[in-house]
């Protein structure tokens, strides 16, 4: 998730972006998180479109025990700290600027005996190192208001390209705010199959689920 600087707004609706905690009952758990707008803006406040996905990881027929996720942009974490409470083994990534509050929140909310292997943190720049994760080595990847800057998009593109085989499912909650948004899953359907597989109306966020297209086999 891109870092953006904080700006003082006034919008009631946008109160509880401001609050220094935020609090989930989720995955049989309370989940506390810290937030820190005024430091880290965007990336460091809980959006809805998290709460979204994380409701649909906890709700859907998703099966995670076990299973070797990624989260893209995870912010404050809470879709990858929900994942690991699920039984899923996730790397939670996003900027180095966002580490030290999303470390912090893992350490407070996944239980000390399962974080080994359960919840990684790790620096993820979309498009730059991904060496340094298995190509195609995830069962499924997760992002939760990650498609908003569309000077993103080609690395974030390549890096769903790199992180995906043709088994790996792709589960992103975004709210269309923008053409370009739209534009986005456009482009994503030139190397994924997309389908839109929950729509919160109360909040508007959509919840698409994608999946590699195999490669054609040469004639």
């Amino acid at each position: 998730m891109a870092l953006v600087p904080y700006t003082e707004n006034a919008l009631p609706a946008l109160a509880k972006l401001h609050n220094s905690t935020a609090t989930f009952h989720l995955a049989g758990r309370e989940v506390l998180l810290n937030q820190d707008w005024r430091k880290s803006g965007v990336a460091a406040v809980v959006w809805d479109a998290a709460v979204v996905l994380a409701l649909y990881l906890e709700l859907a027929p998703v099966e995670l025990r076990g299973r070797p996720v990624i989260e893209l942009g995870a912010g404050t974490g809470l879709v990858g700290i929900v994942a690991a409470l699920l039984g899923a083994r996730v790397t939670i990534t996003d900027r180095e600027p966002a580490l030290e509050l999303l470390s912090a929140n893992v350490r407070a909310n996944v239980p000390a005996d399962l974080r080994p292997g359960s919840a990684e943190v790790s620096e993820l720049s979309w498009g730059s190192g991904l060496e340094r994760y298995p190509a195609g080595g995830f069962d499924l990847v997760l992002g939760a208001d990650i498609v908003y800057l569309e000077d993103t998009f080609p690395a974030l593109l390549a890096t769903l390209d790199h992180l995906c085989s043709d088994t790996t499912a792709v589960l992103l909650a975004c709210k269309l705010r923008y053409e370009r948004d739209s534009r986005f899953l456009e482009l994503l359907r030139e190397r994924f199959s997309v389908e839109e597989v929950h729509f919160d109306r109360q909040r508007d966020i959509h919840v698409y689920r994608a999946v590699k297209r195999a490669p054609r086999a040469e004639l």
